[in-house]
């Protein structure tokens, strides 16, 4: 019997809340880049202030932790809202990866009519430098959960994206032409019929990329599954596990600013125990984890 992958959550309740003292974080904090760096472990969160007139509008802040549990924050966001007409109305859904010893950041630039792809770069994880929107408007119109695989691939770098309802890789040498796009997978499972998309960055493993995605059913609610990608050919998808890994079931991910959504943006592996950081009904954070090592020795 093939061995199923599920997430158990660390802790019975959401890690990081909204801040309610904090103008720019007031209302909700979820869908967090991870990445676990010089001992620590460094989230990326997506921040809302529900104001007047202003509904939705997203910031990035910055959180750190020695445990995985316990976090820190800053007192100001690491990246704001209008600074640049894309990015009018919010700056969402951070992942994060590192090259070399530069912090890879894609986001997704919204301006109250179109979501696009952009990225920032940073060497401290607090300060970015915006690089602006990466990927062509007209190639696939709406575009979001993206995130850049940690090492170039033959060469070229390899983005992950979600052209609505299926997940999509590109390939480029210069984060701005892309090219080679191709359609890894579709929704498959009943709890995905409505649409996938990327999730947390691609992990590697010894097996191949490790790749935690959501999938939304026809009710609109969200969960996370899991599926392995070839190591030297990200576009061959080796294992996909047909049941979710993890689903709304507590009361803070069943009842929210969105009912009934777990949905992750980041993921760290340590050793082959793999931490999961997702938002919770889009209004607070939780993390949950489980062992890799049954799942990847199926493969």
């Amino acid at each position: 019997m093939k061995a199923r992958m599920k997430l158990k959550r660390v802790v019975n309740k959401p890690i990081l809340e909204p801040r309610k003292d904090v103008p720019w974080e007031k209302s909700a904090v979820l869908n967090a880049a991870a990445i676990h760096d010089n001992g620590k472990f460094h989230l990326l969160y997506r921040a809302v202030a529900h104001n007047p007139g202003d509904r939705n509008r997203s910031w990035i802040g910055y959180a750190s932790s020695t445990d995985g549990i316990h976090f820190d924050r800053l007192g100001q966001p690491v990246l704001s809202p209008g600074v640049v007409p894309e990015e009018s109305q919010g700056v969402e859904d951070p992942r994060v990866i590192k090259l070399g010893d530069t912090f890879h950041m894609l986001y997704t630039a919204y301006d109250l009519k179109n979501t696009r792809i952009a990225m920032a770069t940073s060497k401290d994880l607090i300060h970015w430098k915006r690089h602006g929107v990466i990927l062509d408007h007209k190639l696939f119109g709406d575009n979001k959960d993206a995130s850049l695989f940690p090492k170039k691939i033959e060469g070229r770098y390899c983005l992950m994206h979600r052209p609505a309802p299926d997940i999509y890789l590109s390939f480029s040498t210069d984060f701005h032409n892309w090219t080679d796009h191709v359609c890894i997978m579709e929704p498959e499972f009943e709890w995905e019929d409505s649409k996938i998309g990327g999730g947390a960055q691609p992990i590697m493993t010894e097996k191949g990329w490790l790749m935690i995605y959501h999938g939304v059913d026809k009710d609109l609610t969200y969960r996370l599954g899991v599926a392995l990608l070839d190591p030297h050919d990200p576009t061959k998808v080796i294992k996909r596990q047909a049941e979710p890994i993890l689903e709304p079931e507590q009361d803070w991910e069943l009842k929210g600013d969105i009912n009934n959504v777990v949905f992750t943006c980041g993921a760290v592996l340590l050793g082959t125990e793999l931490w999961v950081y997702y938002g919770c009904a889009d209004t607070v954070i939780g993390v949950a984890r489980t062992e890799v090592k049954k799942f990847l020795a199926d493969i």
